[in-house]
């Protein structure tokens, strides 16, 4: 057989064993696409699917929705100290821009570290008086690193069963003996702690808010709790920092037991500017350790510089004057007063996040349409993100609302409600 004809030979085998293969594989994925479309119709029918509306604006209290002239105002952002769109933080991202690059194209141990990392961290420990701070992607980055960094085998873990999905993937990925107790059952908190005495280390790990209902974790109880039975506590505080306590300083100052925490992880994608970015902050060793150990860390990109800047500048405009979080505290007492009075159940209490319940999930997606059609941009949560047939309008109030939009919202609510005989 001549060279050419064996070529042709073996690439005509290769080509037989190459198209059997991409077969193979086209009839795996078409069956994955049925599985996927079967499930995607099936969350449509139940009327839980979630559309993504389109913003043309920056994010603030008043914003644009692509498909309409007209604006609305926004009352189911995270932006609670509304700072997302300040000028004063922009111009600050923008000089970490022109000083220090858009980014660093490195994680922090090999060439990541700037000068205004440090300071953060730095800033951020002074504002929660902690000895020291590691900056993350995300707060979700910073849970799901945490656990499995200081938790062996020989540990315990005990999880609220309403803790975030962040918290939940994280305890999941470290080798502890892993304790859910039922939200705020502390009788049920007691149990398992004494089920787990034996333990190396026992780390009681909580919301410091629960973001689906607007609740805030008794700290004190919890760590009376952690005391009697030598655990450590570790709490995010997501929706806390920056305006929860008479400083800001989140739950830990709400309670009175800032000295009590041992750990607490938060973001700075939320009341703190609104971009993205984590951190946690607490004892040394533990933050030394995570620097070593801690998987989204090491294999992750720095925080960018802008973020890192404006960040900077918020935690100035959080130790000038609490006029900020004063205004949403004010902006949340009538909000929550005057739907209470209409005769709309609000889940929660003393918090801008504040959970109008419904209860059908359909009824829920409606409700918010009904609400956008008159100016007022709310979202139906519904299954999986919280239980079923306990659908809610999250409302968040902002202390960018003035006491007029925040009455429009309530207005808009009543009439809605009456429409659909959720209030008489």
């Amino acid at each position: 057989m001549s060279l050419f004809s064996q070529f042709k030979r073996v690439n005509k085998i290769n080509f037989f064993h190459f198209k059997q293969y991409s077969t193979s594989s086209e009839k795996s994925y078409l069956n994955l696409k049925s599985i996927l479309n079967t499930q995607i119709e099936q969350i449509k029918e139940a009327g839980t699917f979630k559309n993504e509306r389109i913003i043309t604006s920056p994010q603030s209290s008043q914003i644009f929705v692509k498909g309409s002239n007209q604006s609305v105002l926004n009352f189911c952002a995270n932006n609670y100290l509304g700072l997302a769109d300040k000028a004063r933080l922009v111009k600050a991202a923008e000089k970490s821009m022109q000083d220090f690059g858009f980014g660093l194209a490195s994680v922090r141990f090999i060439c990541g570290t700037q000068t205004i990392h440090k300071q953060l961290e730095q800033r951020l420990s002074e504002f929660h008086g902690t000895e020291d701070t590691i900056l993350y992607s995300s707060c979700f980055d910073a849970n799901a690193g945490i656990f499995e960094a200081l938790l062996g085998p020989e540990d315990a873990v005990f999880s609220d069963s309403l803790n975030h999905a962040s918290i939940i993937d994280g305890v999941r990925l470290c080798k502890a003996e892993k304790y859910r107790y039922q939200h705020f059952d502390w009788n049920d908190l007691e149990n398992k702690l004494k089920e787990a005495e034996k333990a190396r280390v026992k780390l009681i790990v909580t919301d410091g808010v629960f973001s689906m209902d607007g609740d805030i974790a008794p700290l004190t109880t919890i760590c009376d709790i952690a005391e009697k039975y030598g655990a450590i506590v570790m709490i995010d505080e997501c929706h806390a920092t920056g305006f929860m306590g008479k400083t800001g300083k989140g739950t830990p100052e709400y309670h009175n037991v800032m000295d009590r925490i041992h750990i607490i992880n938060s973001t700075l994608g939320k009341a703190l500017g609104g971009a993205s970015g984590g951190y946690t902050t607490g004892k040394k060793e533990i933050i030394d350790i995570l620097r070593q150990r801690s998987r989204p860390y090491l294999f992750s990109n720095s925080v960018a510089p802008p973020l890192v800047g404006a960040t900077i500048e918020v935690l100035n405009i959080l130790t000038e004057s609490t006029e900020l979080r004063d205004r949403l505290e004010i902006n949340t007492k009538r909000f929550r007063s005057r739907m209470t009075d209409a005769g709309f159940t609000i889940a929660g209490a003393d918090h801008p996040i504040s959970p109008v319940m419904i209860g059908d999930a359909r009824l829920a997606s409606q409700i918010a349409d009904d609400m956008l059609g008159l100016g007022i941009y709310v979202i139906g949560f519904s299954f999986p993100v919280v239980p079923k047939d306990k659908a809610r309008i999250r409302v968040q109030l902002s202390a960018a609302h003035d006491l007029k939009q925040v009455d429009r919202a309530v207005d808009a609510f009543i009439k809605v409600g009456k429409k659909h005989s959720i209030i008489k």
